[in-house]
């Protein structure tokens, strides 16, 4: 016999539903038709960003790369990206100084170099757990966090070198009170779902043939993480074959602006990724394809919008807000007097034709980070307004 609902609750369900339907279309961008998650990407055939399919054997390292394209090589190794993974030894935080200790609560910590390796210890004054560390993740730019492996599980270590700081302090997202026994202490347990999307956007070839195998990752975020492997396409350079592009799974430089800020996104998170994992509020300053898109800017999709149109990926992230006037000003008139055309549809800013960045993409500090990030969501900003979600 079917079941038979109240008809007052269907409709009140058909409410929220169709609220929900709608509030979603108010935030989205309008190019939300064009765009996918990061998980419905790598299905797909082709390269994208974090996709595990292709074999070890495909990938031939940033050096085989470097032997033709030396200039861009050169200057990528200098990104934040390059260095968003590392050995615990090339740590310069690490290795500027031979211990590390910080207390929390009963338990102390303690960081100390062994050989070759540095060693993560805690105890509660009866016993100790210690550990090598195994990755140092973050080039250092705002902070960086360490690995470890405890009894065959990957831990989040509990200490954290913050910038800002210029010292150690309580990883992001940790507990800061004390734990409930020396096991907890360590840091935290990074599951077999979480590991792989980690190591996915620090490191190169952390998952091949569809297996996750960090042992045989290259640090860091090299060519081959965003061109995909580049075995095919290096042998058909030595065999003297004219055309460079054979072999060569992606360029983005060929990619739609809906799909480019996507590309970025597989690891700074897309729009969908975003809203499917169902975060809001002011930690989503870390997600700046998402903030772009919600940007009047962004429009339907501008090519003079992109992350890339910007930011250079093979080259060190320009901090200077001043630099980037010319890439507003590609679209937003010069004067007040200007005339408006296809070209230059922006109204001109009636406070600077300067530093644009530093009114109209501000920064906020996210809870736990201590640092700033710059808001991606360019807008005009009002005095006294609440964060806009």
């Amino acid at each position: 016999m079917p079941i038979r609902y109240p008809r007052a609750w269907i409709l009140l369900v058909l409410a929220v539903s169709l609220a929900g339907a709608f509030a979603l279309r108010a935030q989205s961008p309008a190019t939300i038709a064009d765009q996918l998650s990061t998980a419905e990407r790598v299905k797909k055939p082709g390269w994208w960003p974090t996709k595990g399919s292709a074999p070890r054997s495909d990938y031939v390292g940033p050096a085989a790369c470097a032997a033709c394209h030396s200039d861009i090589a050169h200057t990528q190794r200098g990104t934040d990206m390059a260095l968003s993974a590392m050995p615990p030894g090339q740590s310069d935080f690490l290795t500027a100084q031979p211990k590390v200790t910080f207390k929390q609560g009963p338990y102390s910590y303690e960081i100390t170099r062994s050989g070759q390796n540095e060693l993560f210890s805690v105890t509660d004054g009866k016993q100790t757990i210690s550990e090598p560390l195994l990755w140092a993740i973050g080039s250092g730019i705002n902070g960086q966090s360490y690995l470890l492996e405890h009894q065959g599980k990957l831990y989040e270590a509990r200490l954290s070198y913050y910038k800002a700081y210029k010292d150690f302090g309580v990883t992001p997202n940790h507990p800061s009170a004390p734990d409930e026994s020396l096991e907890k202490a360590i840091g935290r347990h990074i599951s077999e779902d979480e590991a792989p999307k980690c190591f996915g956007c620090h490191t190169t070839a952390s998952s091949t043939s569809d297996k996750f195998d960090p042992t045989h990752a290259l640090a860091g975020i090299t060519c081959e993480a965003c061109h995909g492997p580049g075995a095919t396409h290096v042998a058909a350079k030595k065999s003297g074959m004219e055309d460079t592009g054979i072999g060569v799974e992606l360029n983005p430089a060929t990619l739609s602006p809906p799909d480019s800020v996507d590309f970025c996104g597989a690891c700074h998170r897309t729009w969908w990724d975003v809203n499917l994992a169902g975060l809001s509020g002011i930690g989503t300053l870390r997600f700046p394809v998402y903030r772009l898109e919600k940007s009047r800017c962004w429009g339907k999709g501008d090519a003079r919008v992109t992350c890339m149109a910007c930011h250079d990926p093979h080259r060190p992230l320009v901090r200077d807000s001043a630099s980037y006037d010319g890439n507003c000003l590609s679209c937003h008139a010069s004067s007040v007097s200007a005339k408006l055309t296809a070209d230059h549809p922006g109204a001109a800013c009636k406070v600077a034709t300067q530093k644009c960045a530093s009114c109209h993409m501000p920064k906020y500090e996210v809870p736990d980070m201590h640092t700033k990030f710059t808001d991606h969501m360019i807008r005009v900003v009002r005095k006294d307004e609440v964060f806009p979600n």
